[in-house]
C-alpha cells in the first residue's frame, strides 16, 4: 500500500501534509506520535472518511477507482474510542459482528452459512461468544472493544486498520490481541495500528512517526536509527531499554 503526496483535511483545515509512505505488504506497521500529531486523521484519510489530496494505491490500483464495496473488502477499519459502539448500541453483539460481512453480501440478501460461520469464529477468537445475544449498550468498555475487534476480523479484509485497538482492554486481553496479530500476519494480512503503548508499537515490523501533521521518520522497528528517531519524536523524554527479546519505553 502506497501513500503518495497525501494531504488529509478536516473541513478547511489541512491536518496532514504531503506524506509519502509505503506500507509493507504482509507486515505490521505501527503509526506513533504525540497527541494531536494526526495519527487518527491518517487512518481516516486512508479509509476515505476524511477528504484527501494525493494518491493511495493498493497493488498499484488507486483506491479512488474502487467502489465502496471493493474498498470495504480490501480494508477493514476499527475506529477510536468505541465511536462505532455508540452507533450500534441498540444492536446485539451478534448482529454487530455480522455488520462486518456486509461487503460480501448482495443487496437485501440474507447472511449465508459462510457469513454465520465467520461471525461465530470471530466471536470465539475475541472471547465474546458468551455475550452474543446481549446489546452493546449493556456492555463494559472492554467488552465493547472486543466486539468491535470481532467485527473487524469478520470482514476478512487483507488490510486491517486499527485506531487504538487496546482501548479498555485489560492485560490478558491485550496479550490475546498480540496473539491475533501474529496469527493474522501468518495469514499474509497487512496490519496498520495507531498505538500510544510504545512497548507494543515496537513489536511491529515497521514504524511510521508523525509529528505536527508531517512525516517525522519511518523505518524498521529494530533499527537503532529508528530508536533514535523515536526518542527525538518525544523530545528526549523517553528512553528505550531491551527486556528479554523486546524493547520497552521508559521515562528518560
Amino acid at each position: 500500500m502506497k501513500l503518495q503526496d497525501l494531504s488529509v483535511y478536516r473541513g478547511p483545515c489541512e491536518v496532514l501534509r504531503n506524506l509519502s509512505i509505503e506500507i509493507p505488504k504482509g507486515k505490521w506497521t505501527s503509526i506513533i506520535g504525540p497527541n494531536g500529531a494526526g495519527k487518527s486523521s491518517l487512518l481516516q484519510g486512508m479509509t476515505n472518511i476524511l477528504p484527501i489530496k494525493g494518491q493511495i494505491s493498493i497493488e498499484g490500483v488507486d483506491i479512488q477507482t474502487l467502489s465502496s464495496k471493493q474498498r470495504a473488502r480490501s480494508m477493514a477499519w476499527l475506529a477510536q474510542n468505541n465511536d462505532a459502539a455508540e452507533e450500534f448500541s441498540e444492536l446485539t453483539v451478534y448482529d454487530t459482528v455480522m455488520l462486518g460481512r456486509i461487503p460480501h453480501q448482495g443487496w437485501l440478501h440474507l447472511p449465508s452459512h459462510h457469513d454465520h460461520h465467520v461471525v461465530q469464529q470471530s466471536l470465539l477468537k475475541t472471547h465474546t461468544q458468551s455475550i452474543a445475544t446481549r446489546f452493546l449498550h449493556e456492555l463494559s468498555g472492554g467488552e465493547k472493544q472486543r466486539v468491535l475487534l470481532a467485527r473487524l476480523l469478520a470482514v476478512e479484509a487483507d488490510i486491517l486498520l486499527m485506531d487504538e485497538p487496546l482501548t479498555n482492554l485489560d492485560p490478558p486481553h491485550q496479550a490475546d490481541w498480540l496473539i491475533w496479530q501474529r496469527e493474522l500476519l501468518s495469514q499474509g494480512k497487512t496490519l496498520v495500528t495507531v498505538l500510544h503503548e510504545i512497548q507494543y508499537a515496537l513489536r511491529a515490523d515497521h514504524l511510521v512517526m508523525i509529528k505536527q501533521g508531517m512525516l517525522h521518520f519511518e523505518g524498521a522497528s529494530n533499527d537503532p536509527e529508528t530508536h533514535q528517531a523515536l526518542i527525538a519524536l518525544f523530545e528526549g523524554r523517553i528512553r528505550l531499554e531491551k527486556l528479554g527479546n523486546e524493547w520497552v519505553s521508559l521515562p528518560a
